[in-house]
Formats: structure tokens, sequence, C-alpha cells
């Protein structure tokens, strides 16, 4: 796993150690379940279950926000985190790992986002922050009288993320499978692929309904028509992006031609711009 994502992302949104969000304001799921995000800078999306058994996290954001996002979790449960699940090895969603674990959490997550962070531990705070415990397919928790259920999808995002369903609520944490309102950030040099992100939004579509609350990696809190939205724009702009390539266009041709022009208004923005979209897709279709 290379740190270069985060610092390009970083770079193209302007941020730097001032403009990192420090805050965090938490909004309900649904009972027991909340959505933290940062309130004033750049941030990932933070899932949070709490009850009087076990409090569990998903991803942990990066390291500014450690202080607030802790007194947030004890605000809401009056307890420490017990239970951290990392959803991929990016450093905006585990850079507080070293710090909560040293606080006495457990980190889990799949076997390739530990030897992503083994192999490069600093986006995590240090070797501290490696995820414990490894799954390869899928893990429950079973705590505060529900289920947790975390599982792989293959080469979406990167190569080892982990979505999480929480089946009696009725809550999905899609993490960065789901960019809402904002073209997504494919990770090509970690595994990802267009492809398997593709399935990966198809499958928790497939297990969601009309009710189902979905907390995106970045964005606001959403639902299943909102990542149908989301998937239907990404399948047409593959789909735009392949007609040219099949017709012999060349990079500089389609990136001339702008076959994104269409969404460059609602889902264009500063890491992931619309010239990008359009590379990482012919990227996709011509690599290999």
């Amino acid at each position: 796993m290379k740190r270069w994502p985060v610092l390009l992302l970083l770079a193209a949104v302007g941020a730097n150690a001032q403009e990192l969000a420090t805050e965090v304001r938490a909004t309900e799921a649904a009972p027991g379940i909340y959505m933290l995000e940062g309130v004033n800078g750049f941030s990932s999306n933070i899932g949070l279950m709490v009850g009087e058994e076990h409090v569990l996290l998903i991803d942990d954001g990066m390291a500014p926000i450690t202080d607030s996002l802790v007194a947030k979790v004890r605000e809401l449960s009056g307890r420490p985190v017990d239970f951290i699940v990392n959803t991929h090895a990016h450093g905006d969603h585990v850079g507080s790992n070293a710090a909560l674990a040293a606080a006495g959490a457990t980190i889990f997550a799949h076997d390739n986002l530990r030897a992503a962070l083994a192999a490069d531990p600093e986006p995590a705070g240090g070797p501290g922050g490696l995820p414990v415990v490894t799954f390869t397919d899928e893990v429950t928790f079973h705590a505060n009288g529900h289920r947790a259920v975390v599982f792989h999808v293959a080469a979406a995002h990167t190569d080892g993320d982990a979505v999480i369903h929480f089946p009696e609520q009725n809550v999905i944490d899609a993490s960065d499978l789901f960019f809402n309102d904002l073209f997504p950030f494919i990770d090509l040099d970690s595994g990802g692929t267009v492809a398997g992100y593709i399935a990966g939004q198809k499958r928790i579509i497939s297990m969601a309904d009309d009710d189902t609350v979905i907390i995106p990696g970045h964005g606001p809190l959403a639902n299943r028509q909102d990542l149908q939205v989301a998937l239907d724009m990404l399948e047409d702009s593959l789909a735009r992006v392949k007609k040219l390539v099949d017709e012999g266009k060349s990079l500089d041709d389609i990136l001339q031609i702008n076959p994104l022009a269409d969404y460059h208004e609602q889902w264009n923005w500063g890491f992931i711009t619309t010239e990008r979209m359009t590379r990482t897709l012919h990227r996709s279709l011509t690599d290999g």
C-alpha cells in the first residue's frame, strides 16, 4: 500500500495540518448506530455502534481527529472503544489506529489490509496501529443484542475492502465503496478495480431495501436510491469511455472529447476531478 493516494488527496483539497478536521459531529443512522464526521476540515466518515456491552468503531479518521473522536464516543456511549474495524488501508480511515489501540481497542481488518499496513505502518500511526485480528472472507460481531456482519469485497476500492452490515438495524456501512454525490476514488495501484467496485456496489444494493440507511465513506448519510444513482453514474461513465476506446481514440483524444462532461457539475471534486475519473476509467479498460 502506497501512502501517495492520501498525500495527493490532501494536496487536492488544499488540506494542511490546520485544515484537517479536529472536531466530530454525530448523525444517528439507527438506534445505537451513528455516522461520525469532521465538521471543521477534511475527514472521512466513521461508523459507530454503541450499547451496554461493547463499542464498535468502523474506521477512525486521521490523527488530528483522535481526541475529538474519543470524546464523542464517550459522550454517546459512556465507554471507551472496544473494537475497531478498518475498512481499507488509506490513511484517512486508519489514522487514529495506534492511539486507540494504545488505549485498549482491538483492531480487526481483512488480511490484505494488514499486509498493506505492515509494509508501511505510518498511515496507521506506526506499528502499534496494525490490526491484530484478520479475516479472509467474513467475520461477525455479536454485541449489544445485535449482529455486525463484516465481509470482504474483492478488488474494489482497494484489495482489502470491508463492508459492515447491521441486519437488525437495517444499516450498511459501505465506507469507500460509496462516495455520495462525488466521483469515487478507485485505487488501481492498491488492488482496486472498476469492475470490482461496480460489483461491490451491486452487492450492497442487493442487500438493501427502501428503508436501509447507508453510511458512505465520504458525503452525507444515504439510502439505497442514493447508491443506485452513484452506480448508474459509474456504469454509464465507464460505457462512455469504453465506446471511445473501442473506436480507437487515444487518451488525449478522450480527454479532449470529455465524455463525462454531463456529470461534472454534480460529481467533480478536488481529489477526483472529472479528468481524473476519466483517466481512471481509461486505465481500467486498457491496462493489461
